[in-house]
């Protein structure tokens, strides 16, 4: 499929579902395009105005295998013709333990591991929180400057960006650390990954100025690559700093893999490319193939500190999004699917590299596998951030029929959240018209 535009963007439809959604829908869900959906197949999308759309977005990451993936799809179908709904803390079924079994399987570490299953990221936090806290008998908790945990309260507590996430919403749960993310590109006027071991300096800086209070963290909560905050991995190094400090300290090791788990990175779990063991990893979005679903999986022993009835939730672990999860895990036991993502991942990133050599806008090209930011500036030796230019190119992209997202902490970065499954011409494509959408901008 290609892109094919039959009206203007937003088409007279669009226009008129937009009209009613401002009267009737609450003023604060957000919108990156102007247009409502009909339809999607892999990485199209078709408009209620006949227009098809590439779509580099996938619905902010969880639709890594494309829309309607034919296992994911027959999965959902074979259960909503079984039932849909019981809870599994009522009388509970088959496909919410095995969704449990293939985390403890695949995600890092060869431990004893165990899961708890919820509806979003932003549950998944608040639970991992609460695990992490009974468990070490600690307070407080270690968070990042730059992250996004979610929008419940204690993921807020941890988010550190304030607008539009946290204005006007405080006061937070109490117990909330921040200290500096390796963010080479603005930390250092070389933008060398080394800027992690003075992200370690600035660490153990912070620590020590808790004094006895250093000894009461409970977790520490990192994305191995930020998502909304612009798509900056962890170094490896610092990855590993962390692992260590935490085991040296008794502190548990919470790795956020959300947007950048399941195989977003080229990797099942991005902390398999930065080689680490988290005690804990949270996911959700590509996990449920669609479908609401979030985890929290970890070393038994720490998931098992809560006791009966201490986590839940009437939703959590909903048995067609199970169904669909088992459906996720199937496609990546093929053997010829991450090296494929990875190889499509290095191709794409080979691109944008040339966007850099091209246009004096693209500060820096960073990612990993199909999970690619291009932060966007003014003037490169300021680095002032373009947020406006950013903007302008995901809006004209739009209307040429491209799908795609802005992040980062300044609002400059495009990101690149391509269906893992996504064609090569179809990629090719859509950076077709981003390109010339820059060509015009800059």
């Amino acid at each position: 499929m290609a892109i094919e535009l039959k009206t203007k963007i937003p088409g007279p439809k669009s226009v008129a579902l937009m009209k009613e959604r401002r009267e009737h829908v609450a003023r604060g869900p957000f919108h990156a395009t102007p247009i409502f959906v009909a339809r999607g197949e892999g990485a199209m999308l078709e408009d209620v105005d006949g227009n098809k759309l590439i779509d580099l977005a996938t619905g902010i990451g969880v639709l890594n295998l494309g829309q309607r993936e034919p296992g994911v799809t027959k999965a959902i179908h074979d259960q909503t013709d079984k039932f849909l709904h019981t809870s599994f803390n009522v009388t509970p079924y088959e496909s919410y333990v095995a969704v449990c079994k293939k985390l403890n399987e695949k995600t890092p570490g060869k431990f004893a591991k165990k899961s708890f299953l919820a509806n979003s990221g932003a549950e998944a936090t608040e639970n991992a929180v609460k695990i992490a806290r009974v468990f070490t008998g600690k307070k407080y908790v270690i968070a990042f400057e730059h992250a996004f945990h979610g929008r419940t309260y204690m993921a807020m507590g941890l988010t550190a960006k304030d607008t539009p996430y946290k204005a006007g919403f405080g006061p937070f749960p109490e117990g909330v650390l921040r200290v500096p993310f390796p963010y080479a590109y603005r930390w250092s006027p070389t933008g060398s990954a080394a800027e992690g071991d003075v992200s370690a300096q600035a660490f153990e800086a912070l620590v020590r100025t808790l004094g006895p209070y250093a000894n009461d963290i409970a977790a520490i909560i990192v994305e191995p690559i930020l998502g909304e905050g612009g798509f900056v991995a962890l170094p490896p190094t610092y990855a590993k700093y962390l692992e260590g400090y935490c085991k040296e300290k008794q502190i548990l090791l919470v790795a956020d893999e959300i947007q950048c788990g399941f195989g977003r990175s080229g990797h099942l779990f991005a902390s398999e490319a930065l080689g680490i063991t988290p005690d804990m990893v949270l996911t959700a979005k590509g996990l449920g193939g669609g479908l609401p679903l979030s985890a929290v999986t970890g070393r038994a022993e720490i998931m098992d500190a809560p006791g009966d009835g201490a986590i839940g939730g009437t939703f959590g672990g909903n048995p067609v999004a199970c169904r669909a999860a088992l459906a996720v895990f199937d496609f990546f036991e093929k053997p010829d699917v991450l090296p494929e993502i990875r190889k499509k991942g290095a191709w794409l990133f080979s691109q944008l590299e040339k966007w850099k050599e091209r246009f004096p806008a693209v500060g820096e090209v960073r990612g990993l596998g199909m999970m690619a930011g291009v932060e966007l500036v003014k003037d490169r030796k300021t680095k002032e951030p373009a947020k406006e230019l950013t903007g302008a190119i995901l809006k004209m992209a739009c209307e040429r029929g491209v799908v795609a997202l802005s992040a980062g902490t300044y609002g400059n970065v495009i990101r690149f959240l391509p269906p893992l499954t996504i064609s090569q011409s179809e990629l090719k494509e859509g950076l077709s018209v981003l390109e010339s959408c820059f060509k015009e901008l800059t």
